[in-house]
């Protein structure tokens, strides 16, 4: 298993980057007795997922720990995806590892997945790296060559429609995680729904390396946590559900016996009024939002803003399913922009569980169904279940007047 030498260790300390896990990444026996009482025809795709989700955030932090000993800290925010930057390798590396996995176990599913292989065939130094650094994951999956490397990413393309779909974000936070901050590794199972040509969630794995696990405890539950919110202890947390079970969260890292599964109450049912909506957003990086919406959401429903504030959707995610939060508002800047279906789908299911609803801001619910992209819908509104129409209602009015605003001023965007 990979070590980090002493500079190593020395700039990861700087960086408050904890450790890579001495420990193995394998299932404890208290996990393997919660999926087995969960009593559900996924217990083994859950087993698996528990098992790659380490895996993967093994790599992540051993090509986030190598990029810290070879580059200046000042470095770090100039490095983009488009070079041999860590991100690159690590975003390759894990989609290979879940798409080598996933298409060996259960050979009859479709994989959606953000990468293709197109630039590692370009770039054979980059090829070289990723097939280096998926060494890590000792016992897993192991590619032939290099070319078969390739071959599994490029599974990820989700052409054709079948009975289960999987869906991975290899790396969700791409600019925090190259800051040593905030970012998960999202795994989901998608089944056919009950309408045709529809798909569902059913499942959710979520790897944050470097969010506490203890947070949403009882006694903390009104706690705001940010991307630079690192766990110390470096054990990470590991969020699942599978549906109709609940939501459990448990250390990602150097388990201990005392550390059990934690089932997360269904804390948002028992929100009645508006005085109980916490928030969570993205308010350091608006690129695709409009700011002015949601400070008026918050306004009109006297909701602290901007609450927890994290970049990537999957943490956001994660944080309204432990309960820091309970609910988020996003309306693009254009009805034009789509979301991508690995930013969301399972991660939306952990907070389901927490007794939440999901649907875009024109009311609708999410639609799963079209392949990469959620095609038909536009932003995203969760709240509390039993006041979402109230938020809708709050988010909607907020979007008129803003219209109404915009085309006084001489025309909309």
């Amino acid at each position: 298993m990979y070590r980090p030498n002493s500079a190593t260790v020395a700039l990861m300390c700087r960086a408050n980057i904890p450790l890579a896990p001495e420990s193995r990444h394998t299932l404890t026996h208290d996990t393997n007795k919660l999926t087995e009482r969960m009593d559900s025809p996924l217990h083994h795709e859950l087993t698996l997922a528990l098992g790659l989700a380490r895996q993967a955030a093994l790599v992540s932090r051993t090509v986030l720990s190598e990029f810290f000993l070879t580059q200046q800290k000042s470095q770090v925010d100039s490095v983009t995806k488009s070079d041999f930057s860590p991100v690159t390798v690590a975003d390759f590396a894990i989609q290979a590892l879940l798409a080598g996995t996933l298409s060996q176990e259960f050979p009859n599913d479709a994989l959606v997945g953000e990468e293709s292989a197109d630039e590692l065939r370009e770039n054979p130094q980059l090829l070289q790296q990723v097939a280096a650094v998926l060494k890590v994951a000792q016992g897993g999956w192991e590619a032939r060559d290099e070319n078969h490397v390739c071959d599994v990413i490029d599974l990820c393309k989700g052409e054709e429609k079948k009975r289960r779909t999987w869906v991975f974000d290899p790396i969700d936070g791409t600019k925090t995680f190259l800051k040593g901050k905030q970012y998960a590794i999202n795994i989901a199972l998608l089944e056919e729904g009950e309408g045709e040509g529809s798909r569902e969630e059913v499942m959710s794995v979520v790897a944050c390396p470097l969010l506490d696990w203890t947070l949403g405890t009882p006694g903390e539950i009104g706690e705001v946590i940010n991307d630079a919110s690192v766990d110390k202890s470096g054990k990470g947390a590991v969020v699942y559900c599978v549906k109709g079970h609940g939501v459990f969260v448990e250390p990602l890292f150097n388990k201990t016996a005392d550390d059990k599964p934690r089932r997360i109450p269904r804390h948002a049912e028992q929100v009645k009024t508006v005085g109980g909506l916490k928030s969570v957003t993205c308010w350091q990086s608006l690129d695709s939002g409009v700011d002015t919406v949601h400070e008026r959401v918050a306004e009109k429903l006297g909701m602290g803003f901007p609450g927890s504030d994290l970049l990537g959707w999957v943490n956001r995610w994660v944080c309204l399913a432990l309960g820091l939060a309970n609910t988020t508002v996003w309306v693009y800047k254009k009805r034009e922009r789509k979301a991508k279906i690995w930013d969301h789908a399972g991660a939306m299911l952990l907070f389901r569980e927490a007794g939440g609803k999901i649907t875009d801001v024109d009311g609708k619910e999410i639609d799963l169904s079209e392949g990469r992209l959620l095609d038909k819908n536009f932003g995203f509104l969760a709240a509390p279940e039993g006041i979402h129409g109230v938020v809708l209602e709050a988010v909607q009015e907020a979007m008129r007047e803003r219209g109404e605003e915009q085309k006084a001023a001489g025309g909309l965007n």
